[in-house]
């Protein structure tokens, strides 16, 4: 049996407020084992960590329990602490009573119980561990990046900037991302494409950076420091070698009804098109689904005019297969449909429109040449109404729950732009709060309502009903006057919640990373670690970690990025020993275990096994332990009990549950 100390922590008030801490010492003092136990206000302390030092020393520990907060926070600096006492690191366990008991029961004896069970089940477990010792794995400097918006030409750049290579992979035919799309930013106004476009050709032209769009992430394999992707690089029809971008071929081109894409469906493509002028690379894409000549085997224009000989109709998809040492997950957002929402008439009229609708229509490479029309009969709206947080902060099966954050600023943004524009038009916002947080945005909040005019109505709008005539009627509340308001309007404008976008979920399947209720990536720590995945060497970049504005998702790109290059600049990791581990005399070679392992980490071999005298050969489950990571699916899985994880046994899961169960 280990010589086990046992040390809680106060936390202040954290813990102390609602767990009796000398109640607790004084009850796990008698649990088989203990030879030590003491109690302190702020354990992770570096006052704190001394007087585990000088137990260690003092009264020969061989075994550590540290009755805290979770070890999410402090695991690494109690086992360091450990460590320079000279304790194997992996001889500390850590009993959570601030999540598990303070934070979550009000009643002071329930929550001392309930710690007292947990330091007993730690102390069990620890009274059955070994010390481990860590492997070690060589570190591939070459990262990959997923996305091409803002946020991964940002994160792509800085790495690169610090001399690793990096590969982006970008679904759509062109980097760019949502930015692209937009034509001015809050708070400056100024040019969306001025600030996007040097950054795109910074990443094109950077002999760091490789560049993969029309490509998606087919698999992933591996583990921190040595990942395997592989990346279908889908079929453009056309030789990027050979193409000049002279845009002939879409001039030419006689299938023209495709919607598009970038402008959000309000106007039509050719089948062969590049997305938009500034598109990254400048290389068409042929639409297979909408071309002539994949559609019916006629036509082939496109390739007549062609004078580069580009076109191959041909083509195939490739697999690029590439090894990475750390991954940044960048895959942007989207709107939500607001088809659903028939109070708003977004299916009724084409007056009523999504706020990126209107970049589309502002910007002066859109659908109307940047003039602000009605998209029903063309003519100059009048009257606008905005209707703020359509599918934010929504309890129903609709909508989003959580704030999308940016909405209330893009609105003042399109009010103004529009009041400084067109001073004839009469602007109306439909709020229910104005969320201003960030430099210099409530002045610019203010800016819209007291130097532009934009008539702010904080309340809610019931219903916008078309009218005979072409307006809408827009039926709302007042809620600090208390009245109701009918309004005709023009052009209706919905501030529509964002999401992220529809590819995440597979993307953090593969990488076995974590995703909340409205799929977007979860952090390691809200507060400490908020760019990194519970997922080691996965970063997050950008919008799929929740909503933010531009600036913020520069900020989170630059953070990614150091992070990654931290991974990078090393030339070898510590793994976790805390791998699997198959029993030879009890494995059946049945491969249930490799089936399950998402890291391919398990393989069979054939072995002569001594079998209490009886020497036969048998097909047996090997561990590789670079590529295992604790898991323990294969501990579930295997039908004959062959498989044990080491650090967390069978044995030892169940000294916990006895412990607690006593």
């Amino acid at each position: 049996m280990q010589r086990v100390g046992v040390f809680v922590c106060h936390c202040g008030s954290n813990i102390a407020a609602t767990v009796d801490v000398k109640k607790v010492v004084e009850m796990v003092s008698l649990e088989p084992g203990v030879v030590h136990a003491e109690d302190y206000q702020y354990m992770c302390s570096e006052a704190g960590q001394a007087k585990i030092d000088a137990a260690i020393k003092e009264k020969g520990l061989t075994g550590i329990v540290v009755c805290s907060c979770s070890p999410r926070m402090h695991e690494a600096t109690f086992r360091k602490a450990a460590e320079r006492a000279g304790l194997n690191p992996y001889m500390v366990e850590i009993a959570n009573i601030r999540e598990h008991c303070s934070w979550i029961h009000k009643d002071m004896e329930e929550a001392t119980k309930k710690a007292v069970v947990l330091a007993r089940a730690a102390i069990a477990k620890v009274n059955l561990n070994a010390p481990l010792q860590p492997g070690e794995s060589l570190v591939t400097k070459r990262a990959l990046v997923i996305g091409g918006g803002i946020a991964g030409i940002q994160t792509a750049i800085d790495i690169a900037d610090a001399g690793y290579e990096v590969d982006i992979v970008e679904k759509t035919p062109s980097i760019g991302g949502r930015m692209s799309q937009l034509d001015k930013t809050f708070p400056t106004l100024d040019c969306s494409a001025c600030i996007l476009t040097p950054k795109m050709v910074e990443a094109a032209a950077h002999e760091k950076i490789t560049i993969y769009t029309y490509s998606e992430v087919d698999k992933v394999t591996g583990f921190v420091g040595d990942f395997t992707v592989d990346i279908r690089k889908k079929a453009r029809s056309i030789d990027m070698n050979k193409c000049t971008g002279c845009g002939v071929c879409q001039e030419k081109c006689p299938s023209k009804k495709s919607p598009s894409e970038f402008n959000r469906g309000l106007n039509t493509r050719s089948a062969i098109y590049t997305p938009f002028a500034q598109a990254i690379p400048n290389v068409p894409v042929i639409d297979r689904d909408a071309c002539l000549k994949f559609k019916t085997g006629k036509c082939g224009i496109c390739e007549k005019v062609c004078q580069a000989g580009a076109i191959d109709y041909e083509q195939k998809d490739e697999i690029v297969t590439q090894k990475y040492g750390a991954i940044v997950v960048a895959t942007g957002f989207d709107v939500i449909k607001v088809d659903q929402y028939d109070e708003y008439a977004y299916n009724q009229s084409k007056d009523v429109i999504t706020s990126l609708e209107l970049e589309r229509i502002m910007n002066a490479a859109g659908p109307t040449k940047g003039h602000l029309e009605r998209l029903s009969d063309g003519k100059h709206p009048k009257e606008m109404v905005f209707i703020q947080c359509v599918g934010s902060r929504c309890s129903d099966d609709k909508g989003k729950s959580y704030c999308s954050k940016i909405c209330c600023m893009y609105t003042a943004k399109h009010a103004m732009l529009i009041r400084d524009k067109y001073p004839d038009v009469n602007v109306t916002v439909f709020y229910i709060d104005v969320r201003t947080p960030g430099k210099n945005f409530d002045e610019f909040y203010r800016r819209a309502v007291e130097d532009y005019g934009v008539n702010y109505i904080k309340g809610q709008v019931g219903k916008v009903a078309p009218q005979p005539d072409g307006s809408l009627l827009v039926q709302g509340v007042d809620l600090i006057d208390n009245k109701q308001i009918l309004k005709k309007a023009d052009m209706v404008v919905l501030a529509a919640a964002i999401e992220p976008e529809k590819d995440v979920r597979r993307i953090a399947t593969m990488l076995t990373a974590s995703i909340d209720t409205n799929n977007f990536l979860t952090e390691s720590h809200a507060k400490l670690r908020p760019v990194e995945s519970p997922t080691a060497g996965v970063f997050l970049s950008g919008v799929c970690q929740g909503p933010k504005d531009i600036p913020e998702t520069v900020a989170q790109a630059g953070a990614a990025a150091v992070k990654a290059i931290g991974l990078l600049a090393k030339d070898k990791l510590l793994t976790n020993p805390c791998t699997a581990k198959a029993d030879e005399l009890m494995c059946n070679g049945c491969s249930t275990c490799a089936n399950v392992c998402p890291y391919g980490a398990i393989t069979y071999e054939t072995k002569e096994i001594n079998d209490h005298g009886i020497r036969e050969t048998r097909r047996v489950a090997s561990v590789n332990k670079a590529l295992c990571q604790g898991c323990g699916a294969c501990t579930v899985a295997c039908p004959s009990g062959a498989m044990d994880l080491q650090g967390f046994s069978n044995r030892q899961i169940l000294a916990e549950v006895d412990a607690i169960c006593r």
